[in-house]
């Protein structure tokens, strides 16, 4: 019964939520049952290139190391606030946050050629986080219980705190600044005197994961809309 309510308390998390955080644990959970090893995973640019491993792109997002504090604390990280900005910012338009994934994804890739960088997940959630706070700048965040702040402080304190964990913060400064690049080119510069949006979504992007758009003329039957209807004549 516990398990049930489990699934259906999943189930009602957004869809993109929900598909990265099963992936990223699933993933996981095969490297620690041998099924998998991270050498199978690693994004490796001779062996995507050269080899033809193409799936090295998407499963450098997904291993967040082994279980362990640092593996449930981004989990933790990544399921908020995914959550929160598709529940937020992008509710109704899972096109649009799909296209954010993926253009993290791609400008990430290319930055982490120059850093020889293995695994990206992080730097992924730090990208989450950081495009959050930029969009939520007077919500108050409580860190654990030990430090109250200001949401746009958020990834520089998460940025802290890896480094007092012993991390390297190439990583999470990849991910803050592949976020604050999202966040300029769709929330400051179409605001500004002759900016445009420059991040379009792929129409098929669209049409696969968005529902139509409705006719702002059409006019619903009476027996659509909302309130008691009248039987209808004999």
């Amino acid at each position: 019964m516990a398990w049930q309510g489990l699934a259906a308390e999943f189930l009602q998390v957004p869809a993109v939520t929900r598909a990265y955080t099963a992936a990223c644990v699933l993933t996981t959970a095969a490297v620690q049952l041998d099924l998998l090893s991270p050498f199978q995973l690693y994004f490796n640019p001779h062996l995507v290139f050269r080899k033809f491993q193409i799936w090295r792109l998407v499963t450098n997002f997904l291993f967040f190391g082994h279980l362990g504090f640092s593996f449930f604390f981004n989990m933790l990280f990544v399921f908020r606030y995914c959550r929160m900005l598709e529940e937020g910012s992008f509710r109704g338009r899972k096109a649009d946050f799909v296209f954010m994934f993926l253009f993290g994804g791609v400008v990430m890739t290319l930055l982490g050629l120059l850093g020889s960088l293995f695994f990206l997940g992080q730097a992924l959630m730090a990208m989450l986080v950081y495009v959050w706070s930029r969009r939520s700048p007077r919500v108050r965040v409580n860190f654990f219980g030990l430090l109250t702040f200001q949401a746009p402080f958020l990834p520089w304190v998460l940025l802290g705190f890896s480094l007092l964990l012993g991390n390297s913060i190439l990583v999470d400064l990849l991910g803050i600044a592949v976020g604050h690049i999202y966040y300029f080119l769709e929330d400051v510069f179409p605001n500004q005197p002759g900016g445009k949006r420059l991040l379009l979504t792929p129409g098929f992007l669209k049409l696969l994961l968005d529902g139509p758009e409705e006719d702002p003329n059409y006019l619903p039957l009476p027996e659509e809309q909302p309130g008691p209807h009248l039987a209808p004549l004999q």
